[in-house]
């Protein structure tokens, strides 16, 4: 079964990170080439597959081995597009890492006998890279880049191919080593639980297992700096002169907003499936939104879920990550959870004030949290027991870290606070 390691990258000197980084666009610059012939000879009816040797335009910046990663990288991307469009999927073809004007995205891929990892009180990660970088940076013949790493490994196995980025907004090298470990938990009775999701446009993800734990992962921080950015883009917008419909301020706010989001998505995904893998969770249940996506009623609803969290990048980040760990991923309808009162069932009379969930029933819980415990027996087919209290999770820019529970905040039956989208209606775009 195949795991991931994740390390934080920090080079040695100036110029090791100098060195770093020329490596990074070296490999985003033989992406961007060879994807572009590909791009242009699949438009063309042609066949993609009979492109420039690329490795030996860039075997002395890269390494043999480094440029021949990129390229199998490449390839591995575009058959999986033509197997997608086999099976009727409406798909573009591979995209670029970023261009010259707004910045390149910064990766490589290191084939795993050309890495060593080293680990304990000065963690060190040596790398290979082209004669043509050695000569610039004084590395002698037989030289490798060496670079400090911080992170303890997760998951002992046999190493995979090692992939490095570097995260412009945070100012952030990052390495990510699959492994693959023996004795899949799979095979254990263990790995049995369940788990059900229900996302939303200001708590980003609601979490119930079958084991009775939630998770809640709050967004409006978030969507308060995404929509600041995009306030900025517009007034900046409004600036140009006739006919210019960008710059280059603009096109690196774009970019910048995008990263971001993309950097707590990813964080997010990677933080919920430790904590299900830890409670022997084998399914993950996630509501389909296709057609509430394209017919809510909220305009404001509807940007945050298709701009900013950007619902269907985060289905496929999630459904992807959860491969390593084992997790199987099921979209499903869950249609009218949101609605529906836990206590009576009753649907028509119910009302959504911000998170909090009212019934004429005399029921009041968190709308979120309710509905991703109804969605979740819905598709178990049993009622889940008592539920321990909600671990509710903020974003700080770096890692998604859990709130404390005030007294005023004992439990989400008692929460009274409205948080809603600004008019006091719907919060969220489930069911």
């Amino acid at each position: 079964m195949r795991r991931t390691n994740t390390f934080a990258v920090r080079p040695l000197s100036n110029d090791d990170e100098r060195l770093l980084l020329d490596l990074l666009d070296a490999s985003a610059s033989l992406w961007n080439e060879l994807n572009y012939e590909r791009r242009q000879q699949f438009f063309d009816g042609e066949s993609v597959w009979d492109t420039t040797d690329y490795r030996k335009q860039y075997v002395d910046v890269l390494g043999s081995a480094t440029a021949q990663q990129v390229i199998r990288k490449n390839k591995s991307a575009w058959q999986s597009f033509f197997a997608a469009r086999e099976d009727g999927e409406d798909t573009s073809p591979p995209g670029y890492w970023g261009n010259e004007d707004d910045g390149r995205e910064l990766r490589t891929f290191i084939r795993n006998d050309q890495y060593t990892l080293e680990t304990g009180q000065r963690s060190r990660i040596e790398i290979p890279v082209g004669q043509d970088l050695k000569n610039e940076y004084g590395l002698g013949y037989h030289d490798r880049l060496r670079i400090e790493v911080c992170g303890a490994p997760k998951w002992d196995g046999e190493q995979g191919r090692l992939e490095i980025q570097y995260d412009g907004v945070d100012d952030t090298f990052r390495a990510f080593q699959p492994v693959t470990v023996p004795n899949s938990r799979q095979d254990s009775p263990l790995a049995s639980e369940e788990a059900a999701l229900d996302v939303g446009a200001n708590n980003l993800v609601a979490c119930t297992t079958t084991t009775g734990q939630q998770y809640l992962y709050e967004g409006r921080d978030l969507f308060d700096r995404f929509r600041e950015t995009t306030e900025e883009i517009a007034r900046l917008q409004s600036k140009l002169r006739e006919g210019r419909y960008s710059s280059h301020r603009i096109r690196r706010l774009y970019q910048k907003r995008t990263r971001r989001r993309d950097h707590a998505q990813n964080a997010l995904v990677r933080d919920l499936l430790e904590r299900l893998y830890a409670e022997g969770v084998a399914t993950v249940y996630v509501g389909d939104l296709t057609d509430v996506l394209s017919t809510h009623w909220s305009a404001e609803v509807n940007a945050k879920t298709h701009q900013f969290w950007a619902f269907r990048a985060f289905i496929d980040r999630l459904a992807c990550a959860a491969e390593e760990y084992g997790i199987t991923v099921e979209v499903q309808s869950e249609a009218d959870t949101t609605r529906t009162c836990p206590k009576c069932g009753g649907q028509d009379a119910t009302d959504r004030d911000g998170d909090l969930f009212r019934c004429p029933c005399g029921y009041e819980g968190h709308a979120d949290l309710d509905a991703s415990r109804q969605f979740l027996e819905r598709q178990a087919g049993e009622e889940v027991g008592s539920m321990a209290r909600p671990v509710r999770l903020k974003w700080d820019d770096h890692i998604w870290s859990e709130i404390s529970h005030s007294p005023e905040r004992a439990s989400p039956n008692e929460e009274r606070a409205n948080r809603s989208t600004g008019d006091g209606k719907l919060a969220s775009v489930s069911g």
